[in-house]
């Protein structure tokens, strides 16, 4: 082992967000917004704010952080600023992977190179990306680490996804899954789980042919669920909803971080985990597409179904002294409140719900679904 691969990687950690913007007084998904606003998002010390591939997203990153703890000011301050200054145009931002009841046809996408380029080679799949993620990148400096613990790291996405669910409804209608979100995506080429590579030069020749065939321009391009950053010294992750409650974002970028330690940590001791056939990974993720919290996920090794409640307490144990040594084991263990909870796909599903029982229509139903976004985006409640 060399000795850069056995010298702890820095895991720092930075958050990207996806925010739809709707009419405060409507909870209507706008189609437009007004290019000033944009100019008014300069000079945040907390991260960066930018438009997203349709007119009616915006998405912020955080700076680099040292810690979960620094992620979290950031992320706060950043959501803050967004309300802030989406209010003073009559915008308010939701945190969630879908829009209720927005419709995909009426929008518009950001008039950008890159995003134009977009829309023209892959038509309506690109347009139907009506659709909100969030990345969390952690930061590994040796390459060839990188694309090891990408390796075995894929074998926790389907937990993260499921612990991030936010996409119940779509245009209008419940789904029957708790990430819709996953659906839409799967639709654009190079998505789904990582392949497996032996170093970062083998991953490299794999992009150069596509790069050099003029399938695309770059990395960047890869939209995996877990991935090498084309931008970053970083390993980023992907696969899951945006969660609407701030402490959910942070207990999961907790728990990604942790993981990561957790596997380097083993890779140090001669040891790794196991990494098990794309086709049985698929599997979880789709139950985690599917089900979300409530039906579990298959562990391998017993070859059986096993409650989420029980799957989260054994990487809580897991990570123990990777929490300890980056100092987040009260966000780690923020888990078992979504367990007690369920995600902002059990909650949108309990507002509906509850505003039917209430008298309203399926319509006022799901405005009131977009209220509780909007309160649970900026307050947590």
């Amino acid at each position: 082992m060399s000795t850069i691969m056995n010298t702890e990687p820095a895991f720092t950690l930075g958050v990207e967000e996806e925010y739809l913007l709707v009419n405060p007084d409507t909870g209507d998904l706008v189609t437009d917004v007004p290019d000033s606003m944009m100019q008014q998002f300069a000079d945040m010390p907390e991260g960066v704010a930018s438009p997203e591939f349709l007119r009616s997203q915006i998405e912020v990153g955080t700076r680099k952080c040292e810690t979960v703890a620094e992620l979290g000011t950031c992320l706060r301050a950043l959501r803050r600023r967004v309300h802030d200054v989406a209010a003073l145009h009559n915008l308010a931002p939701i945190a969630a992977s879908t829009h209720p009841f927005a419709q995909w046809s009426d929008q518009k996408h950001t008039v950008k190179d890159r995003y134009t380029a977009l829309a023209k080679d892959y038509q309506a799949v690109a347009r139907r990306l009506l659709i909100s993620g969030m990345h969390v990148h952690v930061g590994i400096e040796d390459p060839d680490l990188r694309i090891d613990l990408m390796n075995q790291t894929a074998y926790f996405l389907p937990h993260l996804l499921a612990l991030s669910t936010s996409s119940p409804f779509w245009r209008g209608l419940d789904t029957g899954l708790k990430s819709y979100r996953i659906s839409v995506f799967n639709e654009l080429p190079r998505t789904g789980l990582p392949g497996r590579f032996e170093s970062y030069a083998d991953y490299k020749r794999h992009i150069d042919i596509v790069v050099q065939a003029g399938l695309l321009e770059d990395a960047s391009k890869i939209w995996w669920d877990l991935r090498p950053s084309a931008t970053f010294p970083t390993l980023e992750m992907r696969i899951t909803d945006i969660c609407t409650r701030v402490d959910d974002t942070l207990c999961l970028a907790a728990l990604y971080v942790c993981i990561l330690r957790m596997l380097w940590r083993l890779r140090r001791s001669n040891q790794r985990w196991r990494i098990y056939a794309q086709m049985l990974v698929e599997e979880n993720r789709w139950r985690a597409q599917r089900y979300g919290l409530d039906e579990g996920l298959v562990d391998f090794g017993k070859g059986q179904v096993v409650p989420m409640a029980a799957l989260t307490e054994e990487l809580i144990e897991l990570t123990r002294e990777d929490q300890k040594v980056l100092g987040c084991r009260d966000e780690v263990e923020h888990v078992r409140d979504i367990i007690a909870r369920g995600t902002s796909a059990h909650a949108q599903r309990r507002t509906y719900q509850e505003a039917i029982e209430g008298g309203a229509d399926s319509e006022d139903a799901l405005r009131e679904v977009v209220a509780m976004l909007r309160r649970q985006t900026i307050l947590g409640v």
